[in-house]
């Protein structure tokens, strides 16, 4: 089952005990899920699908309590998947609960579809909460954390899209966004802490502990790996350090021997020879007179100035050399 579903089934065990929530949430469910079709005399019918059992029962359970409307639900299995199936919730004549929803408007026989977020469907805030839950059974989505941060709702008018942004990033300061995607409106979350927000709105509790739960495990991944590629490149650049001072030292104790050397480079180059993977540190603490990495730094610098001075030397004979040839 994925993250999404569990989310669902978790929110739909819910139970609305206030009669203006149970309007609001299934108010913004059928916004989202149902479909509106026109029939003889006035009437309109309206029908609900879901492939979730616990989303139907739960739109039986709110058209029961909250509208005293008794239902009933159809199964249709998948003619393609045939573990699939798809629950049917039809009313033939829903057009006074269609009213009372804030789904439509019916005035000297003609009616009309609203595409706004009706105030008096989300007056209080415990109502507010229940739309925004019924949204999220009816059109949305939430990504396995463990794969990324994502959470949507689909929706099917624009007007109606930017009316739920509205509600949501100024009631609860989020910064949701709209895209259009094949004749859908999507409003989305892409941020961490507003999806984690967004879940605590909503009242899907568990989800949110399990998606922080990923997030810590993911965050703490992800910190190892900086400490460890930060200690390998620290490595790396150590022993490259050390292999050029090792290279330095030994070309000038081939030309022109180590003699040649004051005593404090000298002492330096004979410790570095006989511990070439310590790092500076380490090397400092072993002169007979301690240094810091800063002043052990300096003085192979000036080893390696002496050696480039050799590498110099070396290059201008072999010029005069093809000269006189």
């Amino acid at each position: 089952m994925s993250f999404s579903s569990k989310t669902k089934n978790e929110l739909c065990r819910i139970k609305s005990e206030d009669k203006c929530c149970m309007i609001a949430e299934l108010s913004a469910i059928i916004r989202v899920s149902g479909s509106v079709s026109l029939k003889g005399k006035n009437q309109i019918s309206l029908s609900i699908l879901t492939e979730n059992p616990a989303i139907a029962r739960l739109v039986f359970t709110l058209f029961k309590k909250g509208l005293r409307k008794h239902t009933e639900i159809l199964v249709k299995k998948s003619k393609v998947f045939k573990k699939i199936n798809t629950y049917i919730i039809n009313i033939d004549d829903a057009k006074d609960n269609l009213v009372t929803l804030g789904i439509i408007s019916f005035e000297k026989g003609y009616f009309e579809i609203i595409h706004t977020i009706q105030d008096k469907i989300i007056d209080k805030e415990c109502c507010k909460r229940a739309y925004i839950r019924g949204i999220f059974l009816g059109g949305g989505s939430v990504s396995d954390p463990e794969k990324g941060y994502h959470l949507e709702f689909v929706t099917h008018s624009k007007d109606f899209s930017e009316d739920f942004i509205k509600l949501i990033n100024e009631e609860y300061d989020l910064d949701a966004k709209l895209i259009e995607r094949k004749n859908t409106h999507i409003v989305y979350l892409k941020e961490g802490n507003q999806v984690v927000d967004l879940l605590n709105i909503i009242g899907a509790h568990k989800a949110l502990l399990d998606f922080e739960n990923v997030r810590i495990v993911k965050q703490m991944r992800n910190q190892v790996n900086r400490i460890v590629n930060c200690e390998t490149a620290n490595l790396n650049k150590t022993i490259n350090a050390a292999f050029r001072q090792v290279k330095n030292i030994e070309l000038i104790r081939d030309r022109r021997g180590l003699e040649v050397l004051p005593d404090s480079l000298r002492e330096l180059a004979f410790i570095r020879l006989e511990n070439r993977e310590s790092n500076l540190s380490e090397i400092g603490n072993m002169l007979s007179k301690p240094l810091g990495k800063s002043g052990v730094n300096h003085r192979f610098k000036k080893i390696e100035s002496i050696a480039n001075e050799i590498r110099e030397e070396s290059v201008i004979k072999m010029e005069d050399k093809c000269k006189r040839v």
